[in-house]
């Protein structure tokens, strides 16, 4: 097996890992300062496809659907927050896991009743597209680069707003104790919608992004929630350290596991054998990883103690 490939792999995972910290730096500032389990999560990512794919078909500019699906699933998340999510804050983690799975089939439903039950394509743009060739000769796509590099760029302005600002601040104290900061003057109400519409802003600009190469479907952000969820998991609930750590660390895994699992077991066993046993467990990686950092961190990475 090839240097190259191998190197190529591993920019995959990292570029699959990224897309993933969008998804879960969302989640994990909702669930670390509201404390609510928010399924609905995916179907912003979902709504932010959808609202990139229809502006990139209207107007033919990607950075005007990428803008879209920020604003869009930001004042989605806000109207769910205001509407729904506000009641659900003092319910028990069953409750909330009712009433945001009732959301999914809402989002899921009214999506596919505006925009069909076909799928949508959003192009990657012509000034993005194609290969470019790294140091060793190596040719890489240049729009997963791109989103390699946003996804660090959001990375950094998130810990920024988190570590830097008032608003952060707020957050942080948020997260250790919302009855003092209500009571110190901070609307509380107005923070958690904020909190809320930035997740998923984020959910949506993901979804966008990774619409460019795939395709944009009803039902497309289930089976990412389910890596987000593992993500902070890992990482540690509220930590954004921990959620971009963890989204590289389950992205490499997923990405090279699926690659590397069957090759290695053809060394013991038949090729055909090899494939399928490989396959069972390279799709059972990810959650074997957040077993082993559970059982030596029950926390996650970065995770408060308790």
């Amino acid at each position: 097996m090839s240097a190259i490939l191998v190197i190529e792999q591993i920019l995959n995972g990292l570029q699959f890992g990224i897309m993933l910290f969008l998804m879960a730096a969302g989640l994990t500032l909702i669930f670390g300062v509201m404390g609510l389990i928010n399924l609905a999560h995916g179907s912003l990512y979902m709504v932010g496809a959808f609202a990139a794919a229809s502006v990139a078909g209207a107007t033919g500019s990607f950075l005007l659907a990428l803008v879209a699906a920020f604003t869009v699933a930001a004042f989605a998340g806000a109207i769910v927050e205001i509407v729904v999510i506000r009641r659900l804050y003092r319910a028990a983690h069953l409750d909330q896991v009712l009433a945001t799975f009732a959301l999914i089939l809402i989002f899921s439903e009214g999506t596919r009743w505006v925009f069909g039950s076909f799928p949508l394509f959003l192009d990657v743009p012509s000034y993005l597209s194609g290969p470019v060739t790294l140091p060793g000769g190596i040719e890489y796509p240049l729009y997963r680069l791109t989103l390699i590099g946003v996804g660090l760029l959001v990375a950094l302005g998130l810990w920024w707003l988190t570590a830097r600002t008032r608003i952060g601040i707020q957050i942080r104290a948020g997260e250790n104790d919302r009855e003092m900061i209500a009571a110190l003057g901070v609307d509380i109400s107005k923070l958690y919608t904020l909190v809320f519409a930035l997740g998923a802003a984020l959910a949506g600009l993901a979804g966008a992004l990774v619409g460019a190469i795939q395709s944009v479907q009803v039902g497309m952000g289930e089976p990412v929630l389910i890596l987000a969820f593992v993500v902070i998991v890992i990482g540690g609930i509220g930590s954004i350290k921990g959620a971009l750590i963890g989204a590289i660390l389950v992205g490499l895994t997923d990405t090279l596991g699926g690659i590397f699992l069957p090759e290695f077991l053809k060394l013991f066993m038949e090729s055909g054998a090899a494939t399928q046993t490989g396959s069972a467990l390279a799709s059972m990686a990810v959650y074997i990883l957040m077993s082993v950092v559970l059982i030596w961190r029950p926390t996650g990475l970065f995770g408060a103690r308790p």
